[in-house]
């Protein structure tokens, strides 16, 4: 089975968990994507399979893309999509099967960003009514000025370690792991303020080492233990409802797109802004830049006042 021409009249039939660990060995990304690529991959299987398909065209892909749209968000289609384009053109690479995801089309998404920023007012009301008297309280204060002030992402805090506060130029700085990095060569710097609320919260801790998570769990079952991903959005999003911020659109990503947003209307360039929220393509920040320039637009009050 060395060519196409015998491939393309095998089935589907032969796909096993070993074909899949193959495939995603191939896969150049990291831990993370190759889960969320062989997860789409395997959900292509299962609609297939339940329709007794053993030989796939390119019309039963678009047939699948077509199906999780009406069961899934825009972007998870786009992913799943994704995985069988990847897997596809492994198999006609490796003499398999044909590529017939090729030029299916993706997805269309919409280029505005799907959670909403927080206004400097809902901020201030949100850090002020953290309780600092408790060490959880000071957790969750140091935690959320931290992400609102750097737009850190979520990964980004839960790997932070003690040690990774360092200096950078006449600076305190947290060295972090940027998005497609393998070491913790870039860094935010932590204002004052910040920088006083970490420090306040790591002076309640006994014992620590530098290798040490800078923050961590205060659960009974897991007490100093490293913070997971669903525990930093329940804690944000457990402050975020205290102070009536009850959306769907505010989530702990949401601080990311208000220390983007903050930084612009304060006077941050664009390019400063990029640098902040470590994005690889200025295209990406000019979402925020374009967002603002319609909130900043005054037409509609134009109108009414020529009418009114």
């Amino acid at each position: 089975m060395n060519n196409l021409t015998t491939a393309q009249q095998y089935t589907l039939s032969y796909i096993t968990p070993e074909l899949v660990t193959r495939w995603a060995s191939y896969i150049d990304a990291s831990e993370r994507t190759i889960d969320t690529y062989t997860k789409g991959v395997k959900q292509f299987f299962i609609f297939i399979f339940d329709r007794n398909i053993t030989q796939p065209k390119r019309e039963d892909v678009i047939t699948y893309r077509d199906y999780l749209l009406t069961t899934h968000k825009p972007t998870t289609v786009q992913i799943y999509l994704e995985s069988v384009k990847i897997f596809f053109r492994w198999t006609a690479q490796e003499g398999l099967y044909p590529n017939i995801a090729d030029r299916v089309k993706g997805v269309r998404l919409d280029k505005e960003h799907k959670k909403d920023y927080l206004t400097t007012a809902q901020v201030k009301r949100l850090l002020s009514s953290i309780d600092r008297t408790t060490v959880q309280g000071l957790r969750d204060y140091a935690i959320l000025s931290l992400m609102v002030t750097t737009g850190l992402r979520t990964i980004s805090i839960i790997n932070a370690n003690i040690e990774d506060i360092r200096t950078a130029g006449d600076s305190t700085a947290l060295y972090y792991k940027g998005k497609g990095h393998n070491e913790k060569a870039i860094y935010v710097k932590l204002a004052p303020p910040v920088e006083d609320a970490i420090r306040d919260y790591l002076s309640t801790r006994k014992g620590t080492s530098a290798s040490d998570p800078l923050f961590t769990s205060e659960a009974h079952r897991n007490t100093g233990e490293r913070l997971t991903t669903r525990s930093i959005r329940r804690i944000v999003k457990t402050r975020f409802l205290n102070v009536g911020l009850n959306s769907d659109r505010i989530t702990a990503h949401s601080l990311r797109h208000t220390a983007g947003t903050l930084n612009l209307l304060n006077g941050g360039t664009l390019e400063e802004t990029r640098q902040l929220l470590d994005h690889s393509n200025i295209n990406t920040t000019l979402i925020y830049s374009h967002a603002l320039e319609r909130a900043n637009n005054n037409s509609e009050q134009r109108i009414a006042n020529a009418i009114f």
